[in-house]
């Protein structure tokens, strides 16, 4: 028996319903916010995440399934998802339009990892890309847009934000930050020592305990913003504060991807064990202009569908539609050709064999259909049907022509 590689999984029955549940109530929210769909593809160019994400992340240095195709092209399955929506917002030039757009998307991502609870080599993510807007008032829009999906999946969570400066601010502090790695060395993991020399600020996301216990003592950005970064994290705590939705600075938070700037941000949840983060994103003004556009501030998010499915709380089905069933063998057809009519309208579940009462209605609950249909020797004589509403339990019979 060929079963699924090690890290996908299949989805069905009660998990497919939940998946769906979450994506539909996402897109929901994010069309109320002005975001409209786009599709890009699974397959891009390895240069394009090498570009975005950075070499010196774990995404690309380690887990992207990389390989080249039969025309000798360098490709891999998109570990993420902001990078092709960025990618996408360039080649359709949208960068040169003065209007500002916003994108939503849903879909699978491939990381090469350890599968453990709530992360897989094949996981989906929903997530909302903003282009154009530099006020922080729209970073904050987004916070209030996820916790929005959250309480409407009736998720609990807690907001840890941090800002990772701009080009004016990250130089003296990388500096001052380099220093003090410097000193340590010895002690930090060989990640760690190896980010040192390329990107600093990935040390203080290292989920090794020994280096987490050397960085309480690290110099902090926050402490050394410029003028215009300090004055957008105050707003921005300020708008959190106002609108009620509590929050941790967490000082160490950078998120795993090197396009980040300015706004980062984390939903964590303690329901799900150590990988406790369910959402995350940012600001990236700079990832437009990386990817050959011109210059665009912009910022997103993504949810991990996978580490919130055991979280949500699924509504109560409602029965809905017709069971039909045939209680004698000539009447199957009937029931066949009255099916087809009423799909146009309704979710209609039929059985294709003629069967007894008792053994219908166990059909009829287990499709949890609101309406009982059943044709018998007497109904197909007389030209009627025999209908039960299962929630008011009213039985009638009534005429084909009047059903």
């Amino acid at each position: 028996m060929i079963k699924p590689l090690r890290g996908m999984k299949d989805l069905m029955f009660d998990d497919a319903q939940r998946f769906v549940h979450i994506v539909t109530t996402a897109v929901k929210v994010a069309k109320r916010y002005g975001y409209s769909y786009i599709e890009t593809p699974i397959l891009e160019e390895t240069s394009l995440f090498k570009r975005s994400v950075g070499d010196s992340s774990d995404i690309v240095s380690k887990e992207m399934y990389q390989f080249e195709d039969k025309g000798g092209n360098d490709v891999c399955m998109r570990p993420e998802g902001t990078a092709g929506v960025v990618r996408a917002f360039v080649s359709a030039k949208l960068d040169r339009q003065p209007m500002k757009q916003k994108f939503y998307y849903y879909g699978p991502m491939f990381r090469y990892e350890r599968p453990q609870k709530g992360r897989l080599r094949e996981f989906h993510q929903f997530g909302c890309e903003s282009f154009g807007e530099a006020s922080v008032y729209e970073d904050f829009t987004l916070i209030v847009m996820i916790s929005q999906i959250f309480k409407e999946l009736g998720i609990g969570f807690d907001l840890l934000i941090n800002s990772l400066g701009c080009p004016e601010c990250m130089p003296p502090y990388r500096e001052n930050l380099v220093n003090f790695l410097t000193d340590i060395k010895e002690e930090l993991c060989e990640d760690c020592n190896r980010r040192i020399g390329t990107n600093p600020i990935r040390v203080l996301d290292c989920k090794n305990e020994k280096c987490q216990s050397l960085l309480p003592q690290s110099p902090k950005l926050i402490d050394n913003l410029c003028e215009s970064c300090e004055s957008d994290f105050k707003k921005l705590t300020e708008l959190l504060d106002e609108a009620g939705i509590a929050y941790t600075v967490d000082t160490n938070l950078v998120r795993g991807l090197d396009y980040y700037n300015k706004t980062a941000f984390e939903f964590v949840s303690n329901e799900i064990g150590a990988q406790s983060a369910i959402a995350g994103g940012g600001r990236y003004d700079k990832l437009v202009e990386y990817l050959d556009g011109k210059p665009t501030p912009a910022v997103g998010f993504a949810i991990g569908i996978e580490r919130i499915m055991e979280l949500v709380k699924m509504p109560q089905p409602q029965r809905e539609g017709y069971y039909m069933g045939a209680m004698v063998p000539e009447a199957v057809e009937k029931v066949i050709m009255l099916a087809n009519d009423k799909r146009a309208q309704k979710k209609v579940t039929v059985e294709y064999s003629s069967k007894g009462f008792k053994s219908h209605m166990k059909g009829v609950d287990k499709s949890n259909a609101r309406f009982a249909v059943l044709i018998g020797e007497d109904e197909l004589k007389n030209g009627t049907v025999w209908i039960k509403d299962m929630e008011s339990k009213e039985e009638k019979t009534i005429s084909l022509e009047e059903f």
